[in-house]
């Protein structure tokens, strides 16, 4: 019988399938660069835990080796027998491995306990990591460990980062210890199932699903899918299945196909994206959008940003998780058709929100729409700026009323089946101007790799050469996505001809 770790064990809760996978067939698992770029953010978070739970530096962290895991365990028994913090300990108990991210000690009765907390980047507790708790408190006193309590300790994204490296006051704790010391019979039956499943010579026949994301982005999807029928038209092309009756008919009768889905259970822009994906034909009402973009006159400008968001804020004044905007680029297009464009882009790794909003306000003048695609982003990041520099507040604010969303357009009058039910500008773009693309752009093609690219210009280790082969990426993308804004207006509106 192996020893399944803890995160084998949350693995076979999400998905028997996915357990049997990381036993056998862990080489197929491929990891996405979110996924990967989430291990990078809870290592951060944890060293900063570290620092908190242990001001002194009295403690000691226990650092992992795969190779030799019985050693670790066996360095974590020893510190058990002392009194000082220890991070990253190992419990080895009932087939079953786990590691804790803070052992504090304690006294209870006069006698040596271990107060634990798992450390989580996330804002708030979820499910799953109730589940988590469960089984690290198992193990643990499985394994012989006087635990007398359990916390989850997660970030605070009302706190507000007052500089110089101080980080007090970014986590929040919450007391799991009675749920999840309560759960014992429920963990140990898992490890039952879970190693049942992870015996099994062949791995389990399931398909893929909800569950292929939920709670985690699972790394077997591909491979999964490799394994499934080709579905010629997707049910999951159907954009935003909210109502109860779409859902229950799709879980009910597993419909994986769009002619599986009853028309009548369809809203208008459902209904659009099922007639023509199946007619394979374009759905364009020209008359209605040069309609309703008709009352926004010239000049206009076409706005787009990139935003950065630090789990563990580097900047004096913002929080975990904030939106913080480094890069704009405009278009701005005259009467005359002419077209000019206009960007800005701090990579210095300074807080670039003041520079960013004075250039803003000087490069999207003072009368003329302001085209955005989705314009809740843009916007929300605008008035969070004009919160952060009251003496900016007005001109922003000015900026925001002027501003005109073109996707609900989009979404209205127009549908190619290459769309595959999604408005994104990445998806229309080809559909209304097929000489542009994404894929052409070198190392920055999506947000978030926006995001990664600039994460490494911003680190002290990255070169000179390289940070001017990053800031030219950049340029370039967030450039194209202002572009395809002006392509998509001419075409929307009927003025295709009219810019020079």
């Amino acid at each position: 019988m192996a020893t399944l770790s803890k995160t084998k064990l949350l693995a076979f809760r999400q998905c028997p399938k996915r357990l049997w996978l990381e036993v056998h067939k862990p080489d197929l698992r491929e990891d996405s660069a979110a996924t990967k770029a989430s291990f990078t953010v809870g290592h951060k978070v944890g060293d900063i835990a570290q620092k908190l739970y242990d001001p002194k530096g009295k403690g000691q962290k226990i650092e992992l080796d795969q190779k030799n895991l019985a050693a670790v365990i066996a360095l974590s028994a020893k510190l058990l027998t002392l009194s000082n913090p220890i991070f990253e300990a190992g419990f080895s108990a009932g087939g079953a491995r786990a590691f804790a991210d803070v052992l504090l000690p304690g006294k209870k009765a006069s006698k040596k306990v271990w107060r634990m907390i798992e450390v989580k980047s996330s804002t708030s507790v979820k499910d799953y990591h109730r589940d988590d708790a469960a089984i690290q408190a198992f193990i643990a006193r499985s394994a012989g460990v006087p635990l007398s309590a359990i916390s989850l300790a997660h970030i605070d994204s009302s706190w507000v980062y007052p500089g110089g490296k101080d980080y007090s006051g970014l986590l929040l704790e919450n007391d799991l210890t009675e749920e999840a010391f309560a759960r014992s019979d429920e963990v140990k039956a898992w490890i039952a199932e879970a190693q049942l499943i992870a015996g099994k010579r062949k791995e389990p026949a399931l398909c893929t699903g909800k569950h292929c994301g939920d709670p985690y982005e699972c790394g077997f999807l591909e491979y999964c899918q490799s394994q499934e029928p080709l579905i010629e038209f997707p049910v999951n092309w159907l954009p935003r299945i909210q109502t109860k009756a779409l859902k229950d008919h799709i879980d009910e009768i597993g419909a994986t196909d769009l002619r599986h889905v009853p028309d009548a259970l369809l809203n208008e822009r459902q209904l659009c994206v099922k007639k023509h994906t199946l007619a394979k034909k374009v759905y364009f009402d020209a008359a209605g959008a040069a309609s309703d973009l008709k009352p926004h006159k010239l000049p206009a400008y076409f706005l787009d940003f990139e935003t950065i968001q630090f789990v563990v804020p580097i900047w004096k004044g913002t929080r975990p998780y904030q939106q913080i905007p480094f890069q704009f680029s405009v278009h701005r297009l005259a009467r005359s058709g002419k077209l000019d464009h206009q960007s800005f882009l701090d990579l210095s790794g300074n807080d670039p929100s003041k520079a960013f909003a004075d250039a803003l306000i000087a490069n999207c003048g003072d009368r003329g729409p302001v085209f955005v695609y989705n314009a809740s982003f843009e916007k929300t990041r605008i008035g969070d700026l004009a919160v952060r520099f009251p003496k900016l507040k007005a001109p922003l604010l000015a900026i925001n009323a002027r501003v005109v969303d073109l996707r609900p357009i989009a979404e209205k009058r127009y549908y190619h089946p290459s769309q595959q039910g999604s408005w994104s500008i990445k998806k229309v773009l080809p559909a209304i101007a097929p000489d542009l693309s994404y894929d052409d752009l070198d190392g920055v093609q999506d947000g978030g790799m926006a995001q990664l690219a600039f994460m490494e210009a911003i680190a002290p280790v990255t070169s000179a050469e390289r940070k001017a082969q990053i800031l030219e990426q950049l340029l370039k993308y967030c450039g194209l996505d202002t572009f395809a804004m002006v392509r998509l207006w001419q075409f929307l509106s009927g003025r295709e001809a009219l810019v020079s």
